[in-house]
């Protein structure tokens, strides 16, 4: 029996969707080395409540409660966990020790050259965290480059000293520190002023003897999750899912389950960013 022109087009679209889907996912190189592997490897660091890897290898966290809704919804597997310093992320993004960073690295234009960002799952302004009271009555960057005696502790991977460089200010006021707990010590410790990043970046400051005040002068910037440049296919396809995720308030209702405050003021102000280059020109 003759099939019907009708009936002809229904069957050629069918296997063509058929044919085609297999086809697009398979010529994904990461998609189809994480398929085969059966694990997505993703790096994190230690950042808590937003991140923590157990000894055990477990990893929790609001951030890490995003990207497993992301690759649940690609069809992938919940993330195999690689904790390391942020010192090490960007390396071992380039030397393919693992799939992508889920650690949330602030944008740059720097960083948009040599890899990509995901959507900005987190944005903020600049906040000095000092000692209670503020002693040095520290309320701008500005300040800080005006006073020569004043030091201040800054994450050595971040934007925060280029910036304040770039502002003017002298190389031997900016303590270097790897990360927020050492920073944290670092004030309390008396060793610097302040404490100079995002005005989020340090969950319940008073709980560890600080005081966070937001310096309304400086820009907004952001973080995301990087990938490298070949993984173009597989960032975009992240990032459909990511965006539906953030537009249907999933961070903040992640963070209220993390009891992380000021949850719908970082929602707030993240909605003003929706891709990279919101918060770096230049960036993909």
């Amino acid at each position: 029996m003759r099939a019907t022109p009708k009936l002809s087009l229904l069957v050629l679209l069918l296997t063509l969707i058929g044919y085609s889907f297999p086809t697009l996912a398979e010529s994904d190189a990461l998609l189809a080395s994480i398929r085969k592997a059966g694990q997505v490897k993703v790096a994190l660091a230690s950042l808590p409540p937003y991140m923590i890897v157990s000894p055990s290898g477990e990893a929790k966290g609001s951030t890490v409660d995003l990207q497993n809704m992301v690759l649940e919804a690609m069809g992938l597997p919940k993330i195999t966990p690689l904790l390391m310093n942020w010192d090490a992320l960007l390396p071992g993004l380039q030397a393919h020790q693992f799939d992508y960073v889920g650690a949330g690295l602030n944008i740059t234009e720097e960083r948009c050259k040599v890899m990509l960002f995901s959507v900005p799952i987190y944005a903020n302004r600049t906040g000095l965290y000092v000692l209670p009271g503020n002693p040095k009555n520290l309320t701008t960057i500005a300040q800080v480059v005006d006073r020569s005696d004043i030091k201040v502790a800054a994450i050595s991977s971040g934007p925060v000293i280029a910036y304040m460089l770039k502002q003017g200010a002298k190389p031997e006021q900016i303590v270097r520190v790897p990360d927020v707990q050492a920073a944290i010590a670092t004030v309390t410790g008396g060793r610097a002023d302040a404490y100079v990043d995002g005005e989020f970046a340090v969950p319940k400051p008073e709980e560890k003897g600080l005081k966070v005040v937001t310096d309304e002068q400086t820009p907004a910037y952001g973080a995301a999750y990087a990938f490298r440049k070949e993984d173009v296919r597989f960032r975009d396809a992240f990032n459909e899912h990511l965006t539906l995720l953030i537009r249907d308030g999933m961070i903040q209702k992640l963070y209220n389950k993390y009891g992380i405050p000021n949850g719908e003021a970082q929602a707030q102000l993240l909605a003003k960013f929706r891709k990279p280059s919101d918060i770096a020109p230049n960036c993909d």
